[in-house]
């Protein structure tokens, strides 16, 4: 067989291009710590591996728009690209406009925007069922972890909502909110509004919950009452809450809030979403049971 002439090939080289553009991108995104604005800590490896088949994709593609024959590189049997170049054009551009927007814009944390698009749920997105008869009796097997989780957040004072099992605390008071009507509380999250809907002396104190990434984002949060006179609050900026455990009806169910009694506007937190985390919740009880002088849970029960 007589040896062919390299032939330039203009589609494998966009198409290498696109890929070493994803890889790069991913790579800054891993590099800069913005990665956890877009997917949930469990896919960070996954990811962050996916750069080496990108590049090494990218590579070959190159390798095959410079140096590949007329008729292939492989098994000689490749069909030639159709299609007008109006085509072709529109469907590159659907892979090139998010990297050359990811790279453009700036990297952002969600916020009041995206909160009032998707629909802010008062209480927490995790929650299954409402309680029972009972103080802290898990109403069915899908909420023993709640119920064990209240047992030990009935005794501080005040609770103090961790980040890393933040929608777990909400959701456990929400199940057990009667019971935990006029504890003391401190919980941080951003101010969403709804501007001329919302009273002056109330907002909510939300947070977004991340599963797998920000697509599947639920901005969740607790009302927060201001006091008479209180300066008012400015939408999308971040504040630290303390005050006590009330209900209210809001979207017509009752749903746990907070009267305030000290409101503080705090920095937006280098990782401001909440992600579930069994693993988290597991060793913050364990934790929570060895500092209580190994008390059993429920310990602060009145019944």
């Amino acid at each position: 067989m007589m040896n062919e002439e390299p032939v330039f090939r203009s589609h494998e080289l966009i198409r290498s291009l696109i890929l070493l553009g994803f890889a790069i991108y991913i790579a800054r995104l891993s590099a800069t710590g913005y990665l956890q604005y877009y997917v949930a800590p469990e896919m960070y490896p996954w990811l962050r591996l996916s750069v080496i088949p990108l590049v090494a994709l990218s590579v070959n593609l190159a390798y095959r728009a410079m140096f590949g024959t007329k008729h292939g590189v492989d098994c000689h049997c490749e069909h030639p690209v159709t299609g007008s170049k109006l085509k072709h054009a529109a469907i590159y551009a659907l892979f090139i406009l998010p990297i050359l927007l990811g790279s453009l814009l700036p990297d952002q944390a969600l916020g009041v925007t995206a909160a009032a698009k998707k629909g802010m749920i008062l209480g927490s997105p995790v929650l299954t069922r409402e309680q029972l008869d009972g103080k802290f009796k898990a109403p069915d097997k899908y909420n023993v972890e709640f119920a064990e989780l209240a047992k030990l957040l009935y005794v501080q004072d005040p609770i103090e909502v961790k980040p890393e099992i933040y929608s777990e605390i909400v959701g456990s008071i929400q199940l057990f909110k009667e019971e935990f009507k006029g504890k003391r509380i401190r919980l941080s999250g951003f101010v969403y509004r709804d501007e001329g809907v919302s009273p002056d002396d109330e907002f909510v104190l939300g947070r977004f919950l991340v599963q797998c990434c920000t697509a599947d984002a639920y901005p969740f949060g607790v009302p927060v009452l201001l006091q008479a006179n209180h300066p008012a609050v400015r939408n999308d900026a971040w504040l630290e809450v303390e005050g006590n455990l009330v209900t209210v009806i809001r979207e017509d169910r009752e749903v746990i809030a907070v009267e305030a009694e000290l409101v503080t506007e705090i920095p937006r937190p280098d990782t401001p979403y909440i992600y579930l985390n069994s693993k988290a919740v597991e060793q913050w009880i364990q934790e929570a049971r060895e500092s209580s002088g190994g008390i059993k849970p429920g310990a602060g029960d009145d019944s």
